[in-house]
């Protein structure tokens, strides 16, 4: 494509492509064929030999069923994601979900059978079954994450009795959190008039004080009024969890999360701590945002508000032809194949980014591995912050295109390390504008925009951590109430901002408009995103120091993501060590530059 050609991004997905929509039968024999190609699967495994060296190619076979139908119910589970998500009240996608959920408990049953053929196994034993066949050796990862996986299971009869009452226990519980809050209305005032907007649509980022503050409190109120069935989701999620673990006699409820994000204690405790140390530089920046925003100090609805405009600035809109314009640009001062990518994915109709009522709020990307392809899902907002998302979202989407020729077995990377590549993406996104920013005040806003990311990865998740991981020591004495819960979050944000918010500034029912809280696959949705960020800023420093180069190095870094543990990819790619606090505290000293600068362009506005 020359140069001159304009090229038009879509702003609608294109869905029908991948799969038969939902609702057409089609879709419906879909359904029907991977719910006997796991029923098959499971007989199949009920009866097959103990692993052993003799045994390998019928194992070889066999488990090579078991990743197509991995693909196949991975790629089922996208369609109907992406549907309930732009059209959260269609009962019949509703319905739809709830049919292919019905299927967890044989997929887990199947994942049971295999965690426990590898369970026993010696690693002597598992290097000699793995020699006999190269599709079973090159996969050898995968195999040894399945022993680790088995720790985790119960005994077989009770493992499958847990997960088909998963079915209308665990998972019924996050259905009807999403059911609940993407039909939830909030009721504001605007030109004099009453208006009802989705979730998605209520920002808190305008440049009037007034109406931020009144968003806020209006979104409160709605989420008050829902707040003792979210109550009861997030006990009885806890509490299903916790009985498990009790089960398993597992005392600790970090050992679950760590093992699926392939991280250990000690690299979690160690990031933690060198944040507690080290992100009380960040209260200089919020000091100073809040001197030019005219207040003693900033409340949670000031956080990702803009700077206040200079005399004649007109505030600052993107429209969603131009974002995808600039990141595409941004993303080609990193890496001509990242800016291919880029366009090709926001051209091709793989983002949903429509700001309209009915979608689900968040964000999120999810792959098609049959097809080579992702979906990016976002409520577009034309502010810089929303472009930012559409960064985020892409970096996921680029990992996964990364990978989309490894076997699907070594190509489904931990969520930390998918943090990594999608902040990564928000990074070169930031650099280019801050590179482009000429004046003063635009490189303050650009500024601001990046600390704003540090406040949210070392405070905002670090509260959601604090609060979780609290929540979970309370629930083990029974269930808490919505008071209970809104006063463990305000305690979870004072520690993890320093106490930094004006006293009325807090965000008490944060834990009930938090969907992550109520995801019912990983829990602790917090960590990685902080890991994947500092992790990210550290590299990308690195990369700025390295040249061009680098970038063929960082492809190569995604392409171990799924084969290896978090600190074994990180170590062998760039040679850091996770477990020491150097690394971490580098990537905090790239935000206290940045803080420093900040202050100084504050000074010399305001005096």
């Amino acid at each position: 494509m020359s140069g001159s050609e304009t090229v038009v991004y879509s702003e609608v997905w294109d869905l029908d492509s991948l799969l038969p929509a939902l609702g057409t039968a089609e879709f419906q024999q879909k359904l029907v064929s991977a719910k006997k190609g796991l029923e098959g699967l499971v007989a199949q495994l009920t009866a097959v030999p103990e692993i052993a060296p003799d045994a390998a190619h019928v194992w070889c076979q066999l488990l090579a069923q078991f990743e197509d139908m991995e693909t196949t119910i991975s790629d089922l589970r996208s369609h109907v994601e992406c549907y309930c998500a732009s059209d959260a009240t269609n009962a019949q996608f509703q319905r739809i979900e709830a049919e292919l959920s019905s299927l967890a408990p044989l997929r887990e049953q199947v994942g049971a059978l295999i965690e426990a053929a590898f369970r026993t196994l010696s690693e002597e034993d598992l290097i000699a079954f793995v020699a006999k066949e190269p599709w079973l050796f090159e996969r050898t990862y995968a195999w040894k994450l399945r022993q680790r996986a088995a720790r985790m299971r119960l005994p077989e009869a009770q493992e499958n009795l847990a997960n088909q009452l998963a079915v209308d226990g665990l998972h019924a519980w996050g259905r009807l959190y999403d059911r609940i809050s993407g039909a939830l209305k909030i009721q504001l005032l605007e030109k004099g008039r009453l208006v009802e907007k989705s979730c998605s649509q209520v920002q808190f980022d305008s440049p009037d004080r007034a109406e931020r503050q009144s968003n806020y409190f209006a979104a409160d109120v709605a989420w008050k009024s829902i707040e003792n069935l979210c109550a009861e989701a997030i006990n009885h999620i806890a509490g299903t969890r916790l009985t498990i673990y009790d089960q398993l006699g597992v005392e600790d409820h970090l050992v679950s999360p760590l093992m699926w994000n392939r991280m250990s204690r000690a690299t979690l405790n160690q990031m933690w701590s060198v944040i507690t140390q080290k992100k009380s530089v960040l209260l200089k920046y919020l000091r100073a945002k809040a001197r030019l925003m005219g207040l003693e100090k900033l409340a949670w609805y000031d956080l990702t508000a803009p700077l206040p405009r200079q005399p004649g600035q007109m505030p600052e809109k993107l429209p969603y032809q131009s974002a995808c314009e600039q990141i595409v640009s941004a993303f080609g001062s990193f890496s001509p194949h990242m800016q291919d990518f880029a366009q090709m994915a926001l051209r091709d109709g793989w983002s949903e980014a429509v700001n309209r009522a009915g979608k689900r709020q968040g964000a999120f990307c999810t792959g098609y591995r049959a097809a080579g392809q992702s979906r990016m899902f976002m409520t577009y907002t034309e502010t810089a912050d929303s472009m930012s998302t559409l960064a985020h979202e892409l970096g996921h989407a680029y990992h996964s295109y990364v990978l989309k020729d490894v076997p699907y077995l070594l190509a489904d990377y931990p969520m930390n390390l998918a943090e990594t590549a999608s902040t990564f993406a928000e990074a070169v996104l930031a650099d280019a504008r801050m590179q482009q920013a000429q004046h003063p005040y635009d490189r303050l806003c650009q500024l601001d925009a990046a600390l704003a990311d540090g406040v949210a990865f070392l405070m905002n998740i670090h509260a959601r951590f604090i609060f979780e991981d609290n929540f979970h020591k309370a629930r083990r004495n029974g269930e808490l109430s919505a008071d209970d819960l809104s006063q463990l979050m305000v305690a979870a944000q004072k520690e993890a901002y320093l106490d930094a918010l004006a006293e009325d500034g807090w965000n008490p029912r944060f834990w009930a408009s938090k969907l992550h809280f109520y995801f019912t696959g990983i829990p602790f949705y917090n960590f990685p995103y902080t890991f994947g960020y500092l992790l990210s800023l550290g590299l990308f420093s690195e990369g700025k120091s390295r040249g061009p180069a680098f970038a063929a190095d960082f492809v190569k870094f995604l392409e171990c993501t799924g084969s290896m543990d978090a600190e074994d990819a990180v170590k062998i790619s760039f040679g850091f060590d996770l477990t020491q606090p150097e690394f971490w505290s580098r990537s905090i000293d790239v935000l206290a530059a940045k803080v420093e600068e900040f202050d100084k362009l504050t000074a010399a506005i305001i005096g």
